[in-house]
């Protein structure tokens, strides 16, 4: 089991509580959304404004308000793939949690290799 449910709801309802988010993007998220949305502009920051969790396999996901309201495309990222200010109330439980999935999901490949 890669998350611990009882902890990653309670993180998913802190995220939901404490909307809107903000949170910079890693170079390498940057470039995917430019190659996948090359009409929109990809700012390093922006808005987490949904949160989904898409069970073991996806993990916790976020919506991000890049473009704003009338942008044509949703752009959806892995928690693991932002970057969280260190200020922001929750960030000690998000870095947990992104630390815990990257560690168990490298060992869940390391088996399967």
């Amino acid at each position: 089991m890669i998350d611990d449910p009882a902890k990653t709801d309670r993180l998913v309802a802190e995220m939901e509580a404490s909307l809107p988010l903000e949170t910079r993007l890693s170079p390498n998220v940057q470039s995917t959304l430019a190659k996948q949305s090359p009409d929109s502009a990809i700012p390093d920051r922006c808005m987490v404004t949904k949160i989904f969790y898409m069970g073991e396999e996806g993990g916790i996901v976020c919506g991000l308000n890049i473009g704003g309201p009338g942008a044509k495309t949703p752009f959806f990222v892995s928690i693991t793939h932002l970057i969280f200010d260190r200020r922001c109330p929750i960030f000690r439980q998000i870095e947990a949690y992104q630390r815990h999935r990257v560690k168990k999901l490298k060992q869940q490949r390391a088996r399967d290799y």
